[in-house]
């Protein structure tokens, strides 16, 4: 059975080690951790495993923005992402959502069509050679 949850305290060892298969390094423990102790961070666990992660916040022009969503590398494609879009979807403190992706993440650019996320822009010079792509929604049960 699976099951979204604000992440606590006890989940920060496992979320930072499935950010550090992700990315290589743990250099994001702080900002991790942050998330969490400020209720941004959600949780998806399977068979009592976390599987994946999803940080947000509503910085964004005061608007919800999902920051980060990191899913453990051999648990990818079984709809853990989407979980955790459709869990914060029905929580969002603001109406609207917005997260983004580089253009060469094809993989997160489908989980945002799957869900329903429709292109709202794009910010160049993050990454060099590698465009932010900015997608939106509307909260659930609008």
């Amino acid at each position: 059975m699976r099951e979204v949850k604000y992440a606590g305290l006890s989940d920060l060892e496992t979320i930072v080690a499935i950010d550090q298969q992700v990315i290589g390094h743990a250099n994001r423990r702080g900002e991790i951790e942050r998330a969490i102790r400020e209720q941004g961070c959600l949780v998806v666990i399977s068979e009592g495993k976390a599987m994946g992660f999803l940080l947000f916040n509503t910085q964004f022009f005061e608007n919800a923005f999902v920051s980060l969503i990191i899913i453990s590398p051999k648990e990818r494609r079984k709809g853990y992402a989407s979980s955790l879009l459709k869990y914060f979807e029905k929580i969002s403190p603001t109406e609207k959502i917005f997260s983004s992706t580089n253009q060469s993440n094809f993989e997160m650019q489908k989980v945002f069509q799957m869900n329903g996320y429709t292109p709202s822009g794009m910010i160049e010079n993050l990454d060099s050679g590698d465009p932010e792509l900015i997608y939106f929604k509307y909260k659930e049960n609008q």
